[in-house]
């Protein structure tokens, strides 16, 4: 108690000063980039591109300067960028284009010369190629979480039914609609009704778990079903899915995202398989917690989750950060 005084009054003058900083780094940021401009002779997307480690803090970087410009012709490039991912047009035939016309642009507004910056050109674009590749996946994984399952659709259900066998190969489902659903972890006898929060992408992932990882998948199933620290196995996997998908979405998961393209020398950039391999990454590790929590009721799952979230986030907001599942043997 002596020191609460001390600590509201820190965190007082670091809620005023945080606003003040920031202002000031506003005011500063056109004077500083011009004398670096002047002293280096490059412009800030250079000295980006040759500064700074490949990975996150690259790419980054150069997303956080292109956003910032004051360049009319750089905003009007950017919603060109936008417009081609919302229309799915970075492909394996068509990014090549793209980019190459996005590098020629910026150097033609930057006034930089392509025989002298050969290196720039390349990862320039293909920072760009990363960058917008995501926008393209996020909406696919949003065209994904707002289909509803549909038990009239036979994919859906083909898939529905292999997650069953996946989890339970020796116990045979004797018809769709059964009690049974509840020993993975679903609320009802009709597991469709849990996929409402997020449409088939919570079926995606949950298969795409079960299909890839099976041996790790059935040890995290047989913990949810221990006696006294159990949980739902099927209703918390959604659970995540909605995590990862939030993590994603509102960019905390980029550092993770542009330091695995890089990692793995995936460029154009992400695809759906390192969202399912996240989303696995998430589940391993939330066992793990919750076990390690031993909860004496499923009641403390908020407490928990979000424990997780904060851990989750905290990782993912150092610059190096890359997730890795510690599996023996990967089967993807």
């Amino acid at each position: 108690m002596f020191f609460q005084p001390i600590s509201y009054i820190s965190n007082f003058f670091g809620w005023l000063l945080s606003p003040l900083f920031n202002f000031i780094k506003r005011i500063l940021r056109p004077f500083i980039k011009w004398i670096l401009r002047q002293t280096t002779g490059l412009c800030e997307l250079q000295r980006t591109c040759y500064c700074e480690p490949s990975g996150a803090p690259r790419i980054l970087g150069i997303e956080y300067s292109l956003k910032k410009s004051k360049s009319v012709q750089v905003h009007t490039l950017l919603q060109f960028l936008d417009l081609a991912a919302r229309e799915k047009r970075f492909t394996s035939v068509g990014s090549a284009k793209i980019i190459h016309n996005t590098v020629e642009t910026i150097c033609f507004i930057k006034k930089i010369h392509l025989d002298a910056h050969q290196p720039f050109t390349k990862l320039f674009g293909e920072c760009v190629s990363i960058i917008w590749t995501l926008k393209q996946l996020l909406h696919d994984l949003e065209n994904i979480r707002t289909t509803g399952y549909d038990s009239s659709n036979m994919e859906h259900e083909k898939k529905l039914l292999e997650l069953w066998n996946l989890l339970m190969p020796m116990k045979e489902l004797e018809c769709r609609v059964s009690n049974l659903w509840k020993d993975i972890g679903f609320q009802g006898d009709d597991p469709k009704t849990d996929f409402r929060g997020m449409g088939l992408l919570g079926l995606e992932n949950l298969h795409f778990f079960a299909k890839n990882y099976p041996e790790v998948a059935l040890q995290v199933l047989s913990h949810s079903n221990h006696p006294i620290h159990g949980y739902s196995f099927a209703i918390v996997g959604i659970n995540l899915t909605h995590l990862a998908y939030n993590l994603w979405k509102d960019g905390t998961a980029k550092s993770h995202i542009y330091n695995i393209c890089c990692h793995q020398l995936q460029v154009p950039g992400p695809t759906l398989l390192h969202f399912h391999r996240f989303y696995c990454y998430l589940f391993i590790e939330f066992d793990k917690l919750w076990m390690a929590e031993k909860p004496a009721t499923i009641m403390e799952f908020g407490r928990i989750r979000s424990k997780f979230e904060n851990e989750i986030r905290l990782l993912l907001s150092y610059p190096n950060c890359l997730f890795k599942l510690n599996i023996p043997v990967e089967h993807v």
